[in-house]
């Protein structure tokens, strides 16, 4: 693939996936205006990610039935609608419609690296589908940063405004430039729901994997989601709030080489290694209140670590077969969206019981159950 065609699907995926991820330095804010209780606002975050798994389930296996260019445009379109739903709404309950559909929409992401890989070589799939999730990873964590920024300068309803006709742009330049291509003629919408279920069943490696995916993404939820309600206590603006994602985009650095490790048959380490740093990281974020630091260093550790295992899952998972490559991407993400869903709500409330070192040994449980998982089945 040319590289200019791979940089194309990382900044779209990137831009759509940061619509899940506007909302977390904004929850105190949000809640405030519309009159959310503090102990529910982290709902917002939740329902999000729960709407993201529906949409992996119900829509992204679409991408083996229709034209995938036609249907990653559409799903843009729509996209941009759903966040001007949001950035109008008057009342908590539209602004959870808002972000429900945000969640469903945004998962054109994953429609996007399942493209990626498709239109990539064998020997280089590794390496795009690296490099498109950095562009994903690079999203995720300077939604942060774009979203705590705009909210001081214009208000927390710009952040949605910006985000649509950024996204609008982005579905017209995609349908000028990638190909078409043939849907399936041999297969209708529900039997590719029930095969998406029958994965589960039949390939080992992909429950291995998805497990995997849960427990990590519970623990990069656990911290992102909680993060900004000490820092808000401590006085922090949104925007320096949201700075603390550039620290997570480090992260971004382990994709390619993770990719590129995978295609040299060396996923199962680099995996091991990856979860091990992942429980280290939590060692500095138990300094978070005494030192902002000690805050930045382990979001780097953290975020290295839940992209090194994330990349491997996603460079294996799509060979084992490729003709459903859409929904086994798709499956996979389902446990991404349950884990980062259960670490939203569970570090809040956890938060609101027993302060940031109880959320901390949360995503410390979390990230020391996928080590476990990993050496007893000895994940590959």
């Amino acid at each position: 693939m040319h590289r200019g065609v791979v940089l194309l699907f990382a900044v779209a995926a990137g831009t759509a996936v940061a619509t899940i991820y506007f909302a977390q330095p904004l929850l105190v804010t949000m809640g405030a205006e519309l009159g959310i209780a503090a102990s529910t606002v982290g709902g917002i975050v939740t329902l999000t990610q729960f709407g993201y798994g529906l949409g992996l389930f119900l829509l992204v296996p679409l991408g083996d039935l229709l034209d995938r260019r036609r249907l990653v445009t559409g799903l843009l379109t729509l996209l941009a609608i759903a966040e001007l739903v949001a950035a109008t709404a008057v009342n908590g309950l539209t602004l959870f419609a808002g972000m429900a559909a945000i969640g469903v929409l945004a998962v054109v992401t994953q429609l996007l690296v399942a493209f990626a890989a498709s239109l990539a070589k064998p020997g280089e799939r590794g390496r795009v589908v690296g490099l498109v999730t950095t562009g994903v990873v690079l999203g995720i964590l300077l939604a942060r940063t774009v979203s705590g920024t705009l909210a001081d300068l214009a208000g927390w309803r710009a952040v949605y405004v910006v985000s649509a006709g950024v996204t609008v742009v982005i579905a017209i330049v995609l349908y000028r430039i990638l190909p078409a291509t043939a849907g399936s003629k041999t297969m209708n919408y529900w039997r590719l729901l029930r095969s998406t279920l029958s994965l589960f069943v039949e390939e080992p490696v992909f429950r291995t994997r998805g497990i995997l995916a849960l427990l990590i993404f519970a623990a990069f939820g656990t911290l992102w989601s909680s993060v900004a309600l000490p820092l808000s206590e401590d006085g922090l603006s949104h925007t320096a709030i949201g700075a603390f994602g550039l620290a997570g985009a480090a992260g971004a650095l382990a994709a390619a080489p993770a990719g590129r490790l995978a295609d040299r048959g060396r996923a199962r380490w680099t995996t091991g290694l990856a979860l091990g740093l992942l429980l280290l990281s939590w060692v500095p974020l138990g300094f978070t209140r005494s030192s902002l630091w000690a805050l930045v260093v382990g979001a780097i550790l953290l975020d290295l670590a839940v992209q090194a295992v994330h990349v491997t899952s996603q460079t294996l998972i799509y060979p084992l077969r490729p003709d459903a490559g859409s929904r086994l991407i798709g499956g996979y993400m389902i446990f991404y969206s349950v884990g980062s869903g259960l670490g939203a709500i569970g570090s809040t409330a956890v938060y609101a019981v027993a302060g940031w070192t109880g959320v901390c040994v949360l995503g410390a449980a979390f990230s020391a159950l996928a080590l476990t998982v990993w050496g007893v089945k000895a994940a590959r």
